[in-house]
């Protein structure tokens, strides 16, 4: 990780988005990726997740979809629109693209990866809105996100889940099965022995007091898995490399 990102405002029709971006180290022009928070909204691991991808060649953007109002608000008014598929939030991640776009160190093809909510968010925005490839990671979406007539001119999708994720049973298979039959290109993987939220490794001071001692213990299907977590990384970092570099 480069831990070298900033904290920027982008124009979005509402007034100025809150981001953090971090751009990789050489000079060359890269591709770009917008990161998706999860219901915790703007955490250390959120710009932990921006900083891994700069530092692997990519120019990434984490913006603060919570950014609005109240926490508890912001999360019922996201998730709402996410099952809509219309609202603020994509109007707010539309501005996010077309500003990586345009953005100096862009090659012109962008990314969406999301965990949780906003995996149920990079999977909606997969279809239809001008998304190169994306990245879902266990994607809490209404189910028929996850079918074949939703997803018709998906981009193509790299997909996380937890073999222990009791909200998400099948989900994987589901998505696969899906992919398969419209010939989406795809990379659906199913980690047997993690949970939900497997990839974000959360500092307990980003959330609250009683969810935070909660993390602590060894609750079946919830948290950070190391192993699973790193070969993830590396089947998405190789997914975006094929289809995001010019």
């Amino acid at each position: 990780m480069t831990g070298a990102g900033t904290e920027v405002r982008i124009e979005a029709p509402r007034g100025e988005l809150p981001a953090y971006v971090a751009e990789p180290e050489d000079d060359d022009l890269a591709p770009a990726v917008i990161v998706v928070h999860d219901a915790f909204g703007m955490t250390t691991d959120l710009r932990n997740q921006v900083d891994w991808l700069a530092g692997e060649g990519y120019l990434a953007a984490g913006p603060d979809l919570f950014h609005w109002g109240g926490k508890l608000r912001c999360i019922r008014t996201v998730m709402g629109e996410i099952a809509k598929g219309t609202g603020r939030s994509f109007d707010e991640v539309e501005a996010v693209r077309s500003w990586l776009v345009s953005h100096p160190r862009s090659n012109g093809k962008v990314g969406v990866i999301g965990f949780c909510m906003g995996g149920g968010f990079a999977l909606v925005l997969a279809p239809g809105h001008g998304f190169d490839a994306a990245s879902v990671n266990y994607a809490s979406a209404p189910k028929r996100t996850y079918t074949a007539d939703f997803l018709r001119g998906s981009c193509p999708i790299v997909g996380s889940f937890g073999g222990k994720d009791l909200m998400l049973r099948g989900a994987a298979a589901r998505l696969e099965a899906s992919l398969m039959e419209l010939g989406v290109d795809h990379d659906v993987k199913e980690y047997a022995p993690a949970g939900h939220s497997f990839l974000n490794d959360h500092d307990p001071a980003d959330l609250p007091l009683a969810l935070s001692v909660l993390m602590k213990l060894p609750l079946p299907g919830m948290g950070f898995h190391e192993p699973s977590a790193d070969d993830a990384k590396a089947r998405i970092v190789s997914f975006f490399d094929r289809h995001l570099r010019a």
